[in-house]
């Protein structure tokens, strides 16, 4: 079993944080210390370098079918990318199709990631139609290591179900100690917006923003927690983006209520001036859209008070060439935005570097809270003994620039073309294998593994 003793690195957890050593055998972390008095097959000198646990992205969309294409990321460039991005480890939604078995959209996922993933992945299965044969294959998802479940309240006719539908799927989820987590936006509403402005002739980006306005979210926020505090489910609220929608977390908390957030890295850097380009605003076509700057004050705020728990992605790519197939009505943009790969050099220069969040706290919304809530720790999310050997070294201070034309991503695009960050990833482990070295990948095609995840452990 081949060893690695990674040297004199600034290790830093969720809560710790010293200059140390860390020892790997085969996959395993097995020693953390000062000065290992160990010998080692390989070696590692992490001097002046910060080293974290592998970044954990729960929101990623990979070869997904989605408005009549499909994203352009699948499970082994999308995986590649985000091990040279530190994520070491993704959870992609696996979507039912209506009238379809829960058990029919899993086999299909597993032919796209099995033997192809380059990263360790896990899946969550999204309910698009919750009768009594789906409800009887809960259980089944939970023993496959399957334990949360996504709603959309939007989308109607394709994957959002109703508010019965909703009730049902909780208790039977609670039942089995899962999770259930919410695309939360008011889709009737949503929907009669578009069809409003589509009416005026109102056909630009611009139009995707104003067609899911605030309300929209907070709305269906409050009312998904009003039906998780009745059925007493673990609830979780995806790619979150704004204010009155937290605000309804906050309402929440008073009755002692714990609903999980995600936010996503582009609601905590990005803003919806962006839509006000017709030539390229489709670019940040998504749902929900961009917001404003008081809701990114609001993100940020909202981490530090721990009301935010996770920094995902919602990872889910076009090629600029899909994205134009709206050129001339905004609904018809496929919705997504590249980001699988950027995630944590983002947050770390904007949010670290710029001192909106401490080290630790980086950790926790990268890795290790998305380990404890989707059940992954602590062979996740951690650097401990015992725990898979997913590392990251840093270089706090390097410089580099974001560029489609640098970027392992399969999109023709950045979303953030240009931008300026400090602080770069060196080295990536997982498992105890060097995958990402010096910005060329080490392991292969197939290297992924699926991660059969447990209960919820925050």
């Amino acid at each position: 079993m081949a060893s690695l003793l990674l040297k004199n690195g600034r290790v830093v957890t969720a809560d710790s944080d010293a200059v140390c050593d860390v020892l790997v055998e085969g996959e395993t972390i097995v020693a953390v210390g000062r000065n290992l008095p160990v010998q080692a097959d390989h070696i590692i000198d992490a001097t002046g370098k910060i080293v974290v646990p592998g970044g954990i992205d729960p929101h990623v969309h990979l070869d997904m079918p989605f408005m009549g294409t499909f994203s352009s990321d699948t499970h082994e460039t999308g995986t590649r990318a985000a091990l040279h991005g530190g994520t070491t480890t993704v959870i992609d939604f696996v979507l039912q199709k209506q009238g379809h078995s829960l058990r029919e959209a899993l086999t299909e996922w597993q032919g796209r990631a099995t033997g192809t993933a380059v990263g360790d992945y896990s899946f969550h299965m999204a309910v698009t139609d919750f009768n009594p044969a789906t409800k009887a294959e809960i259980k089944d998802m939970v023993a496959e290591g399957i334990t949360s479940f996504k709603t959309f309240m939007a989308y109607k006719g394709a994957l959002m179900i109703d508010d019965a539908q909703m009730l049902g799927l909780m208790q039977e989820v609670r039942q089995h100690g899962g999770l259930v987590t919410a695309h939360a936006t008011n889709g009737d509403m949503i929907d009669t917006l578009i069809a409003q402005h589509r009416a005026q002739g109102k056909l630009t980006p611009r139009y995707h923003y104003l067609s899911q306005p605030e309300v929209t979210e907070a709305e269906a926020s409050g009312r998904f927690a009003d039906i998780a505090n009745y059925t007493d489910v673990n609830a979780y609220i995806v790619h979150l983006t704004c204010e009155g929608a937290l605000n309804q977390v906050r309402r929440a908390t008073e009755r002692n209520q714990r609903v999980f957030v995600e936010t996503c890295i582009q609601y905590l850097l990005l803003d919806a001036s962006l839509y006000d380009n017709e030539e390229e605003g489709g670019k940040w076509v998504m749902s929900p859209p961009l917001r404003e700057k008081k809701d990114q004050a609001t993100l940020w705020a909202g981490i530090n008070q721990g009301l935010v728990q996770v920094v995902g992605t919602d990872h889910c790519p076009f090629m600029w060439a899909q994205k134009l197939a709206g050129k001339d009505d905004f609904s018809k943009i496929p919705n997504g935005h590249p980001a699988i790969e950027h995630r944590m050099e983002l947050l770390f220069s904007e949010g670290v570097s710029k001192g909106r969040i401490s080290l630790q706290k980086f950790v926790e919304v990268t890795s290790t809270n998305a380990a404890k809530i989707f059940g992954m720790f602590p062979r996740k999310g951690t650097i401990s003994i015992g725990a898979d050997a997913d590392l990251v070294i840093f270089d706090p201070t390097a410089t580099h620039t974001i560029s489609a034309a640098t970027h392992h991503m399969n999109v023709d695009y950045s979303a953030y073309e240009g931008w300026e960050l400090t602080g770069k990833i060196d080295t990536v482990l997982l498992r105890g294998q060097v995958a990402v070295d010096g910005g060329e990948t080490k392991v292969g095609r197939g290297y992924g593994q699926f991660i059969k995840r447990g209960k919820t452990a925050f």
